[in-house]
C-alpha cells in the first residue's frame, strides 16, 4: 500500500525526531519542524498524532499551536521556537514567536 506522504517529508519529520528517532519522555519530541528558511514548518501534534504542513505566518499555524498550547505543551514550543531563532536569526522565528504571543497562544 503506497504511502499519502512524501519521501522528503517522511525524512523531514524522521530528522527532527532527534537521537534514535523514536519518542523520547525525557523531552527530546520536536514539535515543529522547520521548512524553507522559517517560511513553512510541519508541526507535530501529540493529541491527535497528526503532522501538520503549515505556513508559519498563516492562521492556520497559529490555531495548531494553540491547540498544543491549550494541551499543555506550551512551553516547549516557546523554547524551540527560541532556540530555533538563535539557530537561524535570518529566518524570522523570533517574529513567529512574537506573532503567537500577541495572538495569546501561549496564555493559559
Amino acid at each position: 500500500m503506497a504511502s499519502n506522504t512524501s519521501k522528503t517529508a517522511r525524512a523531514s519529520v524522521r530528522a527532527g525526531q532527534g537521537a534514535g528517532g523514536a519518542l523520547s519522555v525525557l523531552g527530546e519530541y520536536k514539535y515543529v519542524i522547520p521548512l524553507a528558511n522559517g517560511r513553512f514548518a510541519y508541526v507535530r501534534n501529540l493529541t491527535n498524532g497528526k503532522t501538520a504542513h503549515l505556513k508559519t505566518d498563516s492562521d492556520a499555524f497559529v490555531e495548531e499551536i494553540r491547540a498544543l498550547s491549550a494541551a499543555g505543551h506550551g512551553a516547549k514550543i516557546r523554547a524551540e521556537l527560541g532556540a530555533l531563532e538563535e539557530a537561524n536569526p535570518s529566518h524570522g522565528w523570533g517574529a513567529t514567536e512574537k506573532r503567537l504571543v500577541d495572538a495569546g497562544v501561549f496564555e493559559g
